[in-house]
């Protein structure tokens, strides 16, 4: 089932151009007083952006504190000023609007999904199907939205549901800030949304009330012949778009470097056979083009568009950049049985979404005892399966304190000059937090001779220790004085375990003086 996901920008022209204004910052030889012009207002200034309708200017935007104040869109600006003496008034953008969803709807195709449009004037369209598990979830997928877009000083709201029309309704009316719209379920949530989330003309849903239509449900009870005559089929054909019945296709947003190869069938196709074989023609001519401009590719879009307008796509990431055909082919043809081919697909169409410089490998030197293992070609099948994000190593940080000392990389980053200590062994699995465990000491100061531990009683056997490690005072003053005295202790069934006291056994200052399990030996 398509799962598509709506993204709200509320608040878009105040949030790009103020952001716009930031980045442009002073400029080279203007003097201070000149930067009136280009600095955004502060956050509690009333803002609008104004803009003509004929011969009158109109509030086009307002920031919040504005509309707290009572302007709203569409009001006369002579108006607003007469509300709020000192209001701040700009000339509102439309097109530089527009350009800034046209990049933010490149940097969703780069980070969410392969196919990502934008929705004007307000908002951006993504077809998640299939790639929601890549980021977590489908929940996941919109928090971080959300929370990145929130950071870059943009609010939001986003919805997931089963068609654009759906989750665009939801995204504007039930979203706080996200809403996931179970499988098959929305359109009994779409029912009870008022009839203004059907993306109908403003002028059209004013006629709709005044005949006592007020919510969808409404709209969907009633014969459609008469409804037809009166308003046009436009009515009908958003609400089927919104239950999904009528298919709507997107039209996904590319950016004009774009390295892109199709293929357009004179009769659709659909067996899984054909769908592969034209995929590794296609990948052929995609790495001739990046041999031809010395690139290789790190990120692979698949997109098939299917004679009901419907569009499915995949996507599979590298390492490193890569323009092996067998491989690249393997990949993509690993995921096509997820591709539902529905009456036919008509077009598919693959890009580089990203690329990079190709450099070649060194080769290994003759005299070399082993050849050096390239594991980048399992690296990316495992990547694929279960997400970028999800597949790392672990490097060393500069820091004595156990759960700072490491940090995640990418699987294939080059080595970083710093190790971990080697004076005392380190355990080869550390729990994510330090457990409390129950301890019998037969002195404060000693290491314990039996603990407990989610509900198992072990007896102790052997004992190394203390290591005395201290906190880092220069980064929390409650380090100051807090230290940890780590024992390696070993059980009677033979099982070894990382454990430490939180203080040093004398002064309660300087801990609690309870014990932890913070690591297991392999």
């Amino acid at each position: 089932m398509p799962r598509v996901v709506s993204l709200f920008l509320p608040n878009w022209p105040i949030d790009r151009h103020n952001r716009d204004r930031r980045a442009l910052g002073p400029l080279p030889g203007q003097p201070v007083s000149g930067l009136t012009d280009i600095a955004p207002p502060s956050p509690e200034e009333p803002l609008i952006l104004a803009d003509r309708d004929g011969n009158r200017r109109i509030v086009f935007a307002a920031n919040g504190v504005a509309r707290d104040f009572g302007l709203r869109i569409g009001m006369p600006v002579t108006q607003a000023q007469a509300l709020i003496p000192g209001l701040t008034i700009r000339d509102a953008e439309p097109l530089a609007d527009r350009a800034g969803l046209n990049r933010l709807a490149l940097w969703a195709l780069h980070r969410y999904a392969p196919i990502v449009a934008a929705d004007p004037p307000d908002g951006l369209v993504i077809d998640a199907t299939g790639a929601a598990h890549l980021r977590g979830g489908e929940a996941p997928m919109l928090q971080d939205m959300i929370v990145r877009l929130a950071d870059a000083g943009v609010a939001a709201r986003a919805a997931m549901a089963d068609s654009w029309g759906a989750a665009h309704a939801l995204a504007r009316f039930v979203a706080n800030p996200i809403f996931v719209a179970p499988a098959g379920q929305s359109r009994d949530i779409l029912l009870t949304l008022p009839i203004a989330a059907l993306r109908l003309p403003p002028e059209m849903v004013a006629r709709l009330r005044r005949l006592g239509f007020e919510r969808i449900d409404d709209l969907a009870e009633q014969p459609r012949a008469p409804l037809a005559l009166r308003f046009g089929p436009q009515l009908h054909r958003r609400l089927d778009q919104a239950f999904g019945t009528l298919a709507e296709a997107i039209e996904a947003a590319r950016p004009p470097d774009l390295i892109e190869v199709r293929q357009n069938f004179v009769e659709p196709i659909g067996a899984a056979e054909t769908i592969a074989r034209y995929t590794g023609n296609l990948v052929a001519k995609l790495c001739a083009m990046l041999e031809a401009k010395g690139l290789g590719a790190r990120q692979l879009d698949m997109v098939f568009n299917r004679v009901d307008a419907q569009s499915q796509a995949i996507r599979v990431g590298t390492a490193a950049p890569v323009r092996n055909v067998k491989h690249l082919t393997r990949m993509l043809c690993d995921k096509i049985e997820t591709i539902d081919p529905g009456f036919g697909i008509e077009i598919m169409t693959l890009c580089a979404a990203r690329s990079e410089p190709f450099g070649q490998k060194q080769l290994t030197s003759l005299f070399a005892d082993e050849p050096e293992t390239d594991i980048s070609d399992l690296i990316d099948t495992i990547a694929n399966r279960i997400g970028a994000d999800r597949l790392y190593r672990f490097a060393p940080v500069a820091s004595d304190v156990p759960e700072r000392s490491l940090r995640r990389i990418a699987a294939t980053a080059p080595p970083t000059k710093t190790n971990w200590p080697d004076h005392w062994p380190r355990p080869t699995r550390l729990l994510p937090n330090p457990e409390p465990i129950e301890t019998v000491a037969l002195l404060p100061d000693q290491p314990p001779v039996s603990f407990t531990w989610r509900g198992i009683r072990r007896r102790v056997k052997r004992a190394d220790g203390p290591e005395r490690i201290f906190g880092e005072w220069w980064k929390r003053d409650a380090e100051l004085i807090a230290v940890r005295d780590y024992f390696q202790i070993e059980d009677d069934a033979g099982e070894r375990f990382w454990v430490f006291r939180a203080g040093d056994g004398e002064d309660s200052a300087t801990g609690s003086h309870r014990w932890f399990l913070h690591g297991i030996f392999g």
